[in-house]
Formats: C-alpha cells, structure tokens, sequence
C-alpha cells in the first residue's frame, strides 16, 4: 500500500518523497485512512515506527489554512519530543502553509505570546507550558478539530495526568482524540477511553522487531578500567555517529571532561543544561558534526536521530525495558546497528535480569588492553 492509496494530497507525498520516504510504515498503514476519515484512534506503537507522522501526516490533510483557530493540539511529555515532531512538522509546510506554534518550558514565553497574536493552527507543547497559556487566556481550544496525546504512557510516568485532564476540560468536546503510546497499560486505556469516543485499537509490534538487526555486545571490567576499555572500544569501532549512555548527570559530565581531553569529538546532554543549548547540542548532533554525545536517560528520552549507528551504555540501564529503549535508538528503519554495554562485577544481576527479559545471553567482546 502507498500514501496515494491511503488517500494523501499530491503535495503532502512530495513533501514525503523529499524526504527520503516512499512506503508508509506499518502504523502509519493502519492509522492514517481512520485518523483522516475523523475517527478517534488508540495506537500502540513505539519511536522508530514512524508514529509521528501517522499523526501528523492526516492532520495537514485536514486542517484548513483560511480558518483562523486553532484546529490541532500535540502534547508531548518531554520538550526534547516537543522539538522532534516541530522539525518533523515544519516539513509539511511546504505542502500546506499553515501556522505552527511550539509552546514549551526552556522557551522564553514572549515570543510564544507574540506568536500567539497572529493565528495558529497547529500547537505542538508540553502539558505546564500550555496550561500556562491557557490560565494566561493566549489559548483558546474551544475549536479544536484534533487533539493528540503523544506518549502517553511517558506522560502518564512523569505525572502529567492532572494537567493532561484540565486541558482536556477547555477543548470542544467534539473534537477528535488520538492517543500514541509505547505501552497500553490500564493507567494510559482509562486515560483514553475516558475522554474518547468509540476509539479503534492499532498497535504495531514491537520489542523483539526492534532487536533483531541490532548486534549486541558486553564488556567486562572494573569501573575504574572502564574508561580506557570504552576509548578502546570507540578506537576499534569509530562510529560514524553514537550514544553514549550514563547512569546520571555527574558521570556524564565526568565522562565528557575524560573523552575531551583524550581528543574525542564528544558533547554532553542532560536536564541541566539550558534549554537553548540543548537545542544547539541536538542539532549540531543531528547534522553529524558530532561524533558521540554523552547523555543520560531522561535528555534522550524521544530522541530519534537518523544516522546513530552505534549506542555504548557506560553504565548499565536500571531495567530491561530501559536497556531497550536506548539501544532502540539504533537499528532503525533496517538499518544494522551495534551496542556495547560496559559491566563491571556488581552489575552481573542486572544483566541477568536483561538477558532473561530479552531471551539472548548477549555475547562478550574480548579487548586487548
């Protein structure tokens, strides 16, 4: 099936085909026609399936440019994804001219408010920035044509429920409501079903699809030979782009200062860093002029950076589930990808613990010290 059959405008697959994309994805497949035709939708997928655009994709075909409100709201958990599905919906605009506001924490207010004085037709924000909107009356919901709930289950996890549901309350209640989700736990279906009407169900598999063109490796060492075993690694490997994982914002500061002074092409990423500088570091990233970035879990949450090849986890994840999301971040779209977790002994029962989750003792790499 391609975006024509799935009823998608001339310009909307130009824009598509500019991009590098030909064939909808599996859920994209499953949800674009449902989303398009106004039908509420409950899709169960992860990053990586192409789920943004399953979104975004109907909501340019039906939003109207001459109608001056707002007629789409994306609230995402995290700013990080805030900014991924701006880019990903900048795109669009070629195809439709429509006006698009990021509203979210980290970004000075002004500009959104001044923004906000023109007409806007697409809001894309995290849950406290909006409700800041709304108390301040720069947001008027009360035409919202589509509402998305991106992430749910992350959004439900970071304790957005309140703010979620109080900006539920001030849109139109014959709106639309889709709701993307990496999980379906009972939390994330009340959530859904609560504010949605007759929604259809769409999920995608997942987990295993995604580790199966990943090769996955284990080092063994202690943690004060980890460093040398990781630059080791690294001058072995020389990634054309990678993620290094740690555990928390000081290692990742530590670990940057260490690989900066070994000559590395390195930055770092986590919640204290400004927000304008995030954005910077991500973007030089992404456009590959960095080779490794640094970061913990949470900054790289709904990161999704075509090109990443390879994720060394420094510091083994806390969880099976954790250890999934960031080697996720490879192995992309049938592309190949490589991970290396670095273990030290006491780290033995977590990897235990991943391994039988996982259902693959992963192999161990032998490094010539």
């Amino acid at each position: 099936m391609n975006f024509k059959e799935l009823g998608i405008s001339e310009d909307i697959i130009n824009v598509l085909s500019h991009t590098g994309i030909t064939e909808p994805t599996a859920i994209q497949q499953e949800s674009i026609k449902f989303i398009k035709e106004g039908r509420d939708v409950i899709a169960e997928a992860q990053t990586g399936t192409g789920k943004t655009f399953a979104f975004l994709i109907p909501i340019f075909e039906n939003i109207s440019p001459n109608v001056n409100t707002i007629q789409a709201l994306i609230i995402s958990p995290t700013r990080e994804l805030a900014i991924q599905i701006t880019e990903e919906a900048m795109k669009f605009k070629a195809a439709k001219d429509i006006n698009i506001l990021a509203a979210y924490g980290g970004k000075d207010i002004g500009s959104q408010l001044k923004k906000l004085s023109k007409n806007i037709h697409l809001i894309i924000a995290t849950p406290g920035r909006l409700l800041d909107h709304i108390q301040r009356k720069t947001v008027d919901l009360s035409k919202l044509k589509t509402l998305v709930l991106d992430e749910a289950d992350q959004m439900l996890l970071m304790g957005f429920k309140n703010d979620v549901e109080a900006i539920i309350k001030e849109t139109n209640k014959k709106r639309q409501t889709l709701c993307f989700s990496a999980t379906m736990n009972s939390e994330v279906k009340k959530l859904a079903y609560r504010y949605m009407n007759d929604p259809l169900m769409v999920a995608v598999k997942k987990e295993e699809v995604t580790l199966i063109n990943i090769k996955q490796e284990v080092v063994e060492t202690t943690d004060r030979r980890k460093q040398d075993s990781l630059c080791k690694v690294l001058d072995e490997d020389n990634p054309f782009m990678a993620i290094i994982f740690c555990r928390t914002k000081r290692r990742v500061d530590d670990l940057e200062m260490a690989l900066h002074r070994r000559g590395y092409n390195c930055t770092k990423l986590h919640s204290d860093i400004l927000q304008s500088k995030r954005e910077r570091i991500i973007k030089s990233f992404r456009n590959a002029d960095v080779q490794y970035l640094i970061a913990t879990d949470v900054a790289a949450r709904g990161l999704d950076i075509s090109g990443v090849s390879h994720i060394y986890n420094y510091d083994i994840p806390e969880s099976a589930e954790s250890y999934i999301h960031r080697i996720g971040r490879t192995g992309r779209a049938g592309e190949d990808g490589y991970t290396c977790l670095f273990i030290d002994p006491k780290d033995k029962r977590t990897l235990e613990e991943i391994e039988k989750s996982i259902k693959f003792e992963i192999p161990r790499r032998e490094l010539d010290i």
